[in-house]
């Protein structure tokens, strides 16, 4: 188990680097000026902005620069929000963002295992084929749109939540629900047809023979054999709400790391964009690792063949 972590965190590291490597380089081919205001600066005044942020350096001078902040935790200074380093605007937004996509995990995998689970027992029924046509809706329909229809249909029509904002819990539902749908079809789908496959296994026709309910069945056998591999699913759950949130958190104004994403990009922030790129990376990784190593308690199989590459 020892060498099956190592390799992964190895890995984690090798990918941290290599992204962060990318975007400051990207960085410096964005078209545009990080001045909201430079053209009523004059020379002077462009060289003394330069100097104040390390600009005036050397590409390779400033590359090393920002991969040893980084490792501090010093993702450098906003050029935009009164200089305000970059850390400090992250901390202050994260908590919104890990809230949000925390709920529409929950709620898409615990909704989506369950009507899977019907679906699956009910297999060939009208409720088999109303599940399948939900599962193709809600992967097909982004969430952006559903989060606009949600706004306007419940929020202003029926007035049942606020349609933007943060702060209280009523607050959170829409972007939640807006959140969820993806992950929810996409489990549902999942759990569907991992239990169709596992009802027809041999042990579970030995369960029944044995006098055990059709109950029994599902929940100690049916069940728990095909929530298992849903565990590797969970990591790119994670990745699609970190990411998919920066819309959602833009049309419902709340302050998270992704409205403040699209709002750096948008006044070439860079400091602030490689920021937020490298704390979306790091979240990525760690949730990856964490379900690697659950994965390879679960299944022994895993860890062996990850000791044998």
């Amino acid at each position: 188990m020892a060498k099956y972590l190592l390799k992964r965190i190895l890995y984690m590291i090798l990918t941290l680097f290599v992204v962060a490597t990318a975007t400051f380089f990207l960085m410096k081919l964005m078209p545009g000026s990080p001045y909201a205001n430079e053209a009523k600066m004059t020379p002077t005044q462009l060289k003394i902005m330069n100097e104040q942020y390390g600009l005036n350096k050397p590409v390779w001078l400033q590359y090393l620069i920002y991969i040893g902040g980084m490792l501090h935790g010093n993702f450098g200074t906003s050029f935009q929000y009164s200089n305000q380093p970059v850390s400090s605007l992250i901390a202050s937004r994260l908590g919104a963002s890990c809230q949000l996509g925390l709920q529409a995990l929950i709620l898409g995998v615990v909704l989506g295992v369950i009507i899977g689970a019907i679906a699956a027992m009910r297999q060939g029924t009208w409720v088999d084929s109303t599940a399948t046509v939900f599962a193709i809706i809600g992967k097909s329909v982004p969430n952006f749109v559903l989060a606009v229809l949600l706004q306007y249909y419940i929020g202003l029509k029926l007035g049942w939540f606020p349609i933007a904002g943060w702060g209280q819990f009523s607050e959170t539902i829409l972007p939640t629900i807006a959140l969820a749908v993806g992950p929810l079809a996409e489990t549902a789908r999942f759990i569907r047809t991992s239990m169709v496959d596992t009802l027809s296994s041999d042990y579970i026709e030995l369960g029944k023979a044995k006098g055990l309910s059709r109950i029994e069945v599902i929940r100690k056998h049916a069940m728990r054999n095909s929530v298992i591999p849903l565990v590797t699913l969970i990591g790119p759950y994670a990745v699609a709400l970190m990411t998919g949130s920066m819309v959602i958190e833009n049309i419902f104004n709340i302050p998270g790391i992704g409205e403040q994403f699209v709002k750096s990009i948008l006044t070439n922030d860079y400091p602030t964009i490689m920021g937020i790129t490298m704390v979306y990376c790091i979240g990525l990784v760690i949730v990856l690792l964490i379900t690697d190593i659950v994965y390879g308690l679960i299944d022994p199989r895993i860890r062996l063949a990850g000791n044998e590459d």
